[in-house]
């Protein structure tokens, strides 16, 4: 993700939309074809508001020196896009956020944590395969 990582493009018609917070229990849509935008953030103000959201949220623990995370990165994007409207894809950096880190556990990254409605409901430590991280995706989804 760049320094403009609120940017994204349509995966339907390709058009560029900036990502702000929609409202409550919605999702991004495209200005263009109005149809729902991969929704992939970076987490600037902490997690709390990150996970009101009215699609599960999946959040990478990571930061920048981790070489698993780098690889993991663009399943994650790909996971955003193929879900998108469904899923909301959190990307925080751990060396920015230590107390969110603190607060969920997070003892090794990238640590993936799925929450629905708030609250956790999977985790995922290590960078795995997209097949698996699809598996464990599903039942919420």
């Amino acid at each position: 993700m760049t320094a403009n990582d609120n940017i994204t493009s349509c995966v339907h018609c390709g058009a560029k939309n900036r990502l702000g917070r929609p409202p409550a229990g919605q999702v991004p849509v495209c200005g263009a074809c109005k149809k729902p935008l991969p929704w992939l953030v970076n987490a600037h103000q902490g997690l709390t508001p990150e996970l009101e959201a009215g699609v599960p949220v999946l959040v990478d623990f990571w930061a920048e020196w981790c070489g698993p995370c780098r690889v993991i990165a663009p399943v994650l994007e790909e996971l955003a896009r193929e879900y998108a409207g469904r899923l909301k894809v959190v990307k925080l950096n751990v060396d920015h956020h230590p107390l969110a880190q603190s607060a969920y556990h997070v003892q090794g990254i990238p640590t993936l944590i799925l929450f629905k409605n708030g609250q956790p409901v999977e985790r995922i430590v290590g960078a795995a395969p997209k097949h698996m991280l699809v598996q464990k995706l599903q039942p919420y989804l």
